[in-house]
């Protein structure tokens, strides 16, 4: 079926970016809205990352896909802000862990709400005019590139 929106006829990669973008920054409005303005989407991934029993700054930069100096910078700037904390390693040495504190636990459950309102009204306003959020269709895309691999979602820098 010919349509007259030029997006419909632009680039894949293009259509994805520009949706990512505008749902990223629609839900940072709505976080900056619910008091977490001091928070950036990068800071979310390190969250994401740490949740459970925390990591070394070391497996902290693998996961992201950035260095130990830049890695341990997020680390300082969010130890300052509250929301994680180094403690010992459990296998002893020098090494430490990077553990979320109450503070991220609390907007990550924050982010999830706010997360899941802005699928659902986008689920919404998207069944009223007969579309559906195409979950499956970027999950085969995702699985076509990765198999069974998925990587981790890493910032861009």
């Amino acid at each position: 079926m010919e349509t007259d929106d030029p997006l419909e006829r632009t680039e894949l990669t293009f259509l994805l970016g520009m949706a990512f973008q505008l749902v990223l920054t629609e839900f940072v409005s709505r976080l900056d809205a619910a008091g977490y303005s001091d928070l950036r989407p990068m800071h979310g991934l390190v969250f994401q990352v740490l949740h459970g029993s925390g990591l070394t700054s070391s497996e902290l930069a693998e996961q992201l896909g950035v260095t130990k100096q830049a890695a341990g910078q997020i680390i300082d700037d969010l130890e300052k802000r509250g929301y994680v904390e180094r403690r010992p390693h459990p296998a002893g040495g020098r090494r430490k862990l990077v553990v979320l504190t109450d503070k991220a636990l609390k907007h990550l459950a924050v982010a999830g709400r706010i997360l899941h309102e802005l699928e659902s009204q986008l689920t919404n306003q998207l069944h009223e005019v007969g579309r559906q959020v195409p979950r499956a269709e970027l999950a085969a895309i995702i699985r076509t590139f990765a198999g069974d691999s998925i990587p981790p979602l890493r910032p861009a820098w």
